[in-house]
């Protein structure tokens, strides 16, 4: 996570003195579920599975995908004394198990998690919604109008939604549903983004891209997603680490959503529209970023 940080303008003085790190800010995330990783256990409120028959409420994730995420927005660091923190390690989460072990599921399982999310807000405060989940192209027309509809009800609510743009670029129109919509903030990966020394060879253009069928341009916003570092969410296994590497747009959306939360704890009267506004504001137009505003500058974003 440090080169990541020190690509988006991280390290400023509201991060420095520990003033604004996501304290007091609830971010839900719907994906694959959590695991009790030690940097995750302290910022874990709540967590449903909807994937089986029975509602379980025992954090688990068998694919590791929601656990990097959650490590990217909202992990401490604890496993490594700081070096692989996340963008916000003072805030909270909620969690919602909408994926298998595979990663794979269905638009019902998701929708439970939305209602579960919109039903949980008040009580538990959620201030962010972050779906590192897409469709895959070839879902039914019908389905993925109700996963969209579903996902701008959280929008229309107040939240602020952050979703990635899916992995299936670089060609004109090929951003994921829901990432297609207007209203919620849609992350991708720079075409020629500055990634991790190791991942150097990496195709790294499959950013999905817009603009949709409505001539919406996506993504919106830009931040790392190649060869990210997050927590292992089968650490405690035998010759397990406490981190593994992950790529993907929906590594990207974590990094965003956690930079919001960092926004939110300095200013939380903020609205979603005003969150996104500012964020469009505070871009940096570089390389690779030239489909939508540019990549997130943390900095910027939280200077008045």
């Amino acid at each position: 996570m440090k080169w990541v940080k020190k690509s988006v303008g991280y390290w400023c003085k509201d991060i420095l003195t520990g003033k604004y790190t996501g304290k007091g800010i609830c971010s839900a995330i719907l994906d694959t579920g959590i695991a009790g990783h030690p940097d995750l256990k302290d910022c874990i409120v709540a967590f449903r599975n909807f994937t089986g028959k029975a509602l379980e409420t025992v954090c688990s994730d068998g694919s590791g995908h929601g656990t990097h995420v959650a490590g990217i927005l909202a992990g401490n660091g604890k496993a490594s004394s700081g070096l692989y923190a996340g963008m916000a390690p003072s805030s909270e989460l909620i969690v919602g198990k909408v994926l298998d072990h595979e990663g794979n599921g269905n638009v019902e399982d998701v929708l439970k998690g939305i209602d579960w999310v919109i039903k949980s807000r008040e009580q538990y405060q959620v201030r962010i919604v972050n779906i590192s989940v897409g469709t895959q192209p070839n879902l039914a027309q019908e389905q993925k109008q109700i996963f969209l509809e579903a996902v701008e009800e959280l929008w229309d609510r107040g939240l602020v939604v952050v979703v990635s743009a899916g992995n299936y670029g670089p060609e004109e129109g090929s951003v994921a549903v829901p990432g297609n919509s207007p209203k919620v903030i849609t992350v991708g990966v720079p075409d020629t983004e500055i990634r991790a020394a190791s991942c150097r060879k990496n195709n790294v253009n499959y950013s999905g891209r817009g603009p949709t069928g409505a001539c919406v341009v996506k993504p919106d916003v830009f931040a790392p997603g190649t060869g990210i570092i997050s927590c292992n969410a089968r650490y405690g296994h035998s010759g397990e680490h406490p981190y593994i590497m992950k790529t993907g747009t929906s590594m990207a959306t974590p990094v965003v959503s956690g930079a919001i939360a960092c926004l939110l704890s300095k200013y939380p009267d903020m609205t979603n529209v005003e969150v996104k506004l500012k964020l469009r504001e505070s871009c940096v137009k570089s390389p690779g970023t030239g489909a939508g505003w540019g990549l997130l500058n943390v900095e910027r974003l939280l200077k008045v």
